[in-house]
Formats: C-alpha cells, sequence, structure tokens
C-alpha cells in the first residue's frame, strides 16, 4: 500500500529528485557539494522575515545566497547518514511527530476495538455456556478429555423435540434421535439415527401403555419442562435407555428444540445440501408445512442436486417425511428424513469451522445465542476446549453416517404390531442383538472389523469342536466369523486360507499375520455361501500344535 509521504524535517515535502536514494534520503553521492544542496532548497523554500519596520514580508530568490537555515538543516541530515549511508535512527520533532502519535492513537484505539469484541464474544461465551455445560465457567480455561467407553469412543445422544413451535403437535416427543460417537484420538465421527417409531418396552407406565414407540420415553421420564433437575433426570435415564437397546455406553446427551437449527443454520449464512430423492425420484416434495403459506408456497420441493438452504427452510428439509400427499423422493418416510437430518448436521459442521465463520464476530455470537438459549447437555465446562479441538480437527470426510435401513443389510424394518405401524428389528419384536452385533461393528476402531470381511471357518481335523474354538479366536480379534462348518473328508494341510474375490486387504493381511501362512486365491474345497470373503480350513496337523 502506498502511503502519502509527510514531512520528517520540519519543512513542507520535497519534490521527487533524481539523486533521493530509497525512502527520500539523498544518496551518497548527492553530499559531494554543499552549494548544491543550498541551491536546491533556496528555490524550493519561502521563509517569511521581518523587515527593519517590523512589518512580515517574504523574502525573493535574488535576495539569498545561501541561508543558514539550509546550511544547518543540510549538516542535520549529513549527520544522521553513517558511512554505510543508511540513516541513524534519531528521534525528529515537528509535524512528523504529530503524525506518529496520531497513527499510535489510531492503533490503540483499533486494539480496544479488538480486545472490546473479543471481551463481548467471551462474554457471551461464557454467558451461553452456564445454559449449556455443567460446572463453573472458570473450568473452561480446563482441556479435559471426553469421556470413553471400553473402545475409546466418546458417545453423545442427540434429541430434538419442538416445544418452541406452538403449532406443533407431539412437541414433547423427540421425533428427532442420534448417536454420535467420536473417535477423538483419530478424530473420526460416527453417526446413526434412530428411528422414532422403534417399537420398545418402557418399563413403566407411559400415555401408551408400558411399550410403545421410543419417541415417547423421553417425555414419559419426567413431564416437568420447567426444572433443570427434571432435564437432568430425563437426559440421564435416556441415554442408559437406549444404551442399554443399541449396546452402547452413551456418556452424553444434548436436548436441542426447532430453533436451534433454524438460528444455527442462519448464523452461518446457510449451509448447501447435497438433496437426493429415494427410489429414484428427481427430487423431493413435501406439503406439510405449505399452510404457512396458504399453499401458495413449497417450502420442501428441490430437484436433486447440492442447494443452499437458510435456517427455516433446514428446519422444514429436517422435518420432511412426505406423509401428506402429494409427495415423491420421500418414499422411505422417516429413514429418508433422519438421512437428510445428518446431511444438514455434517454442513453446519463444515460450515461453522469454515475460517470465515470463526472471524466474524456476528457470526459467531449468533452461533453461540443458538447454542445458548435451545441446547442443554451433560458436557462439562472443563471439557469445551476439547470439543472444540475436535470440531476443529475432525475433517468432513471423517464424519461417517450408518444407517440401519439399508436394503438387504437392513436391522431394522417397518411392520404393524398391536394395530400400529412401527419399526422393528429385523430379528424380531423387541430382539436387539443383530442391531447391538451391527452397531458393534459399525463403530469398532479395529480396521478389520470396519472391513467386515465375511470369514466361513471349517474343520477338516475330523476333531470335535476345534472350527468353534477357532471361530471364537477369530472373533476375539475383530474379525466377522460369518459360518463354522465341517469340511469335507480329506488330508488338509495344518491350516489354508482362501479368498473369495479381491479387496479386504486389511483383513487378509490380518489372516496371513495370524497364520503365518500365504492366502490362496484358488478356489476352497468346498463351496460355501454367497458373500463369502475368506474360507479358512483347520486339518489334523493344526489339532496337534493347540
Amino acid at each position: 500500500m502506498t502511503r502519502q509521504r509527510h514531512s520528517i524535517d520540519g519543512f513542507v515535502p520535497r519534490r521527487p529528485d533524481a539523486k533521493l536514494g530509497l525512502g527520500g534520503s539523498r544518496a551518497p553521492e548527492a553530499r559531494s557539494t554543499l552549494g548544491s544542496r543550498a541551491s536546491s532548497h533556496t528555490t524550493q523554500f519561502r521563509p517569511s522575515v521581518k523587515a527593519d519596520s517590523g512589518t512580515p514580508r517574504t523574502l525573493q530568490k535574488s535576495d539569498l545566497g545561501i541561508a543558514r537555515a539550509d546550511i544547518s538543516e543540510s549538516l542535520k541530515e549529513i549527520d544522521a547518514i553513517d558511512e554505510g549511508g543508511k540513516k541513524k535512527n534519531r528521534r525528529k520533532k515537528g509535524k512528523g511527530g504529530k503524525v506518529r502519535r496520531i497513527i499510535k492513537w489510531i492503533i490503540i484505539l483499533l486494539l480496544i476495538i479488538g480486545l472490546g469484541l473479543g471481551a463481548w464474544v467471551a462474554y457471551r461465551a461464557l454467558n451461553a455456556s452456564g445454559n449449556i455445560f455443567k460446572g463453573s465457567i472458570l473450568d473452561i480455561v480446563q482441556n479435559k478429555p471426553l469421556k470413553q467407553d471400553a473402545n475409546g469412543r466418546s458417545n453423545v445422544l442427540i434429541l430434538g423435540t419442538s416445544e418452541d413451535d406452538p403449532g406443533h403437535g407431539g412437541a414433547y416427543l423427540t421425533d428427532s434421535m442420534m448417536v454420535m460417537s467420536i473417535d477423538q484420538n483419530n478424530k473420526a465421527v460416527d453417526m446413526f439415527s434412530i428411528p422414532r417409531d422403534l417399537y420398545v418396552q418402557y418399563g413403566m407406565a407411559c400415555n401408551s401403555g408400558y411399550q410403545g414407540k421410543i419417541n415417547e420415553y423421553f417425555n414419559c421420564v419426567n413431564n416437568d419442562w420447567t426444572s433443570p433437575q427434571a432435564e437432568d433426570e430425563r437426559m440421564t435415564k435416556t441415554r442408559e435407555f437406549v444404551g442399554t437397546i443399541f449396546g452402547l455406553d452413551i456418556q452424553y446427551g444434548v436436548h436441542v428444540n426447532n430453533t436451534v437449527i433454524k438460528q444455527a443454520v442462519d448464523a452461518v449464512d446457510g449451509v448447501d445440501v447435497d438433496i437426493q430423492g429415494s427410489n429414484g425420484a428427481p427430487g423431493i416434495l413435501d406439503r406439510n408445512f405449505d399452510w404457512r403459506c396458504g399453499y401458495k408456497c413449497y417450502l420442501v420441493k428441490y430437484d436433486n442436486g447440492v442447494h443452499h438452504l437458510d435456517g427455516e427452510h433446514a428446519l422444514f428439509l429436517a422435518m420432511a417425511r412426505g406423509d401428506i400427499a402429494p409427495t415423491y423422493g420421500l418414499g422411505n418416510s422417516n429413514f429418508d428424513r433422519e438421512k437428510n437430518q445428518q446431511k444438514i448436521i455434517i454442513a453446519l459442521k463444515q460450515k461453522a469451522v469454515s475460517t470465515g465463520t470463526f472471524t466474524n464476530v456476528g457470526k459467531v455470537t449468533g452461533l453461540i445465542d443458538a447454542l445458548g438459549n435451545n441446547l442443554r447437555t451433560n458436557f462439562e465446562t472443563k471439557e469445551i476446549r476439547t470439543l472444540m479441538k475436535i470440531g476443529q480437527d475432525t475433517k468432513v470426510e471423517d464424519i461417517k453416517t450408518i444407517s440401519l435401513f439399508d436394503g438387504d443389510a437392513s436391522v431394522v424394518k417397518s411392520g404393524n404390531y398391536g394395530g400400529a405401524s412401527v419399526v422393528m428389528p429385523t430379528a424380531g419384536i423387541f430382539n436387539y442383538s443383530q442391531i447391538r452385533s451391527f452397531i458393534k461393528t459399525k463403530l469398532s476402531t479395529n480396521p478389520v472389523t470396519r472391513e467386515e470381511a465375511n470369514v466361513v471357518v471349517m474343520n477338516g481335523s475330523g476333531v470335535a469342536g476345534v472350527a468353534q474354538k477357532e471361530a471364537d479366536s477369530l472373533t476375539a480379534k475383530g474379525f466377522v466369523v460369518s459360518g463354522i462348518e465341517n469340511a469335507p473328508e480329506g488330508t488338509y494341510d495344518a491350516v489354508a486360507v482362501y479368498q473369495i474375490g479381491t479387496g479386504k486387504t486389511k483383513t487378509k493381511a490380518k489372516l496371513e499375520s495370524v497364520f503365518k501362512v500365504k492366502v490362496k486365491t484358488t478356489p476352497p474345497p468346498v463351496a460355501v455361501a454367497e458373500g463369502t470373503n475368506f474360507v479358512i480350513v483347520f486339518g489334523k496337523d493344526r489339532t496337534a500344535t493347540n
């Protein structure tokens, strides 16, 4: 940036001169003759002096030879230049000092403004943290790691209600339910939605009896929505209840309302969401919310592709499930809604940690207010810095979504029970064993387990129990054993491992390491079920070493 050059020696600025060096100082060769310097000065400056009568008059060029002031000034400038041609660091007085004082006070003013904004943001953050987090505000200086389960993961139950929407029926039901599992060491996050219609046994009497949809449980625990103690009780018991169903130790709970989504999205100037209609639809349409504009608008109508959503439209998308005709692209109802909710959360995270957001005071305070006024959790204040660090370090591509309803791999299904349309485990009503196994596999930090290669174990030794013993050992190491069988009669090596197809590189490497053999790519000695990736045959020699 080019600055206007001001006087720094008590005179008005000099005109550009071929003999001036960098910064306007004269080059060394310009000091050869004092007379030329004086002559230059006398053509530029018009000193005002008094005549004998005392009346001021301006000296003309013809009146002057070499002015004493010019000589003095020239000597000062020579003194200010050392032998290397550089100016010495001398304090200047006059107009230059005044300019510097002005600049200094402008900088101080800017610093004060910056500190003031920082203090304002800090105040808002601390005030909000008192509403959101547990513990003293002073604990924010700490950096306490999050609580972890036996597998080193921190699990968070997120519940969404609509009590802040006066026109919403069933406002106290948790129609949005999600589990977020955080691997804080590897900066990775897995998340899955809980079907709000999952049919469960409450273990107590609720509005619908002793069993019903899971979205009723939170309010069933305690329907006092004014007491912080009641909120804590609701969240604690719901965390334990959901954890039992899914086989998880859920350490944290977060309760949000509709306002959080709307205000948080608006605070970051909207989010970009890739909207895709289900079952081959060209987009999505849900007219369930259009009564708000007298059905003269479409609050949820999108073609397939990325759309920029403000807070209001993000909220409607998060609630859309196509339960009122005309509709399309939401054929899987709540399952489609859950996927869109996950997309919105990921998009919000991506936008919130962007540079443009965290350097914008308005956006930061907007996010703080949205969370502080509409979110409750049992996270501690001393864990805030850890949460912020995880949020900043976790890349979007390291956030994985898990679907309980995914074609042939579904562990839940829609059905009818007791005359009501519900969601139930594919293993049978109230049988959550398959769901627990599925979640355990998806959340495992073991790369072999996450690869989910199907391994069939065969006993070719003729000794009973060998295959089961080996299968138990493999399961303990994280392998997914999908079948235990007897091999046809014959003579087999101690251990032979066959791979069907390609890929599953981590499982292949681990099997070679465990059994000290090379995996074969030839067909196994017996036909196996479709979808099998590896076949391990144990022969008689193996039994002699075990």
